[in-house]
């Protein structure tokens, strides 16, 4: 064998790898059955929400680029919510309820806030650790967007554009 059929096998197949290891990763996760508790005292379901897409946020009071999101999940709030959109804001277990409730009536927050005091919620969605984590869930109740850090409002709206 030559070197240039060696060198077209060995690419073939790390090529090969490559797509293997893509497929493997890409797999669409279902959104776990849970059930929030609004500060408001509301209680809203993932499964009842099947149909509509729904954004949840892990947030905290305390975190820069949290506040930073914020006016972007306004704007989708105010442009989606007509269409079917949620949007679920989960404080994070250790964010004081007060703090979460005077900067919500402060922001005059559109959508829903949830506390999560044992951590139970941050747990069912892999064991959220870092804020924000913002993931997207179609209608079908797959999440089909991760994101760790602040998300990107442009490619969020192309998302949300897709699912109708």
């Amino acid at each position: 064998m030559n070197i240039k059929q060696a060198t077209g096998i060995f690419l073939f197949i790390g090529l090969l790898a490559a797509a293997v290891w893509y497929w493997q990763t890409q797999t669409v996760r279902v959104a776990p059955a849970v059930s929030f508790t609004t500060i408001k005292g509301e209680n809203l379901s993932l499964p009842t929400l099947k149909g509509k897409p729904v954004i949840v946020t892990f947030w905290a009071t305390d975190c820069p680029g949290c506040i930073e999101e914020i006016p972007q999940l306004v704007s989708l709030y105010q442009q989606y919510s007509q269409q079917g959109l949620n949007i679920i804001a989960v404080a994070m277990h250790y964010d004081p309820p007060n703090h979460v409730r005077e900067m919500a009536e402060s922001k005059k927050l559109p959508y829903a806030i949830a506390l999560d005091p044992s951590g139970e919620l941050a747990q069912a969605f892999g064991n959220v650790q870092l804020t924000p984590t913002t993931f997207l869930i179609d209608k079908a109740g797959n999440i089909i967007m991760e994101k760790v850090g602040v998300f990107n409002l442009a490619d969020m709206k192309r998302r949300l554009e897709s699912l109708s």
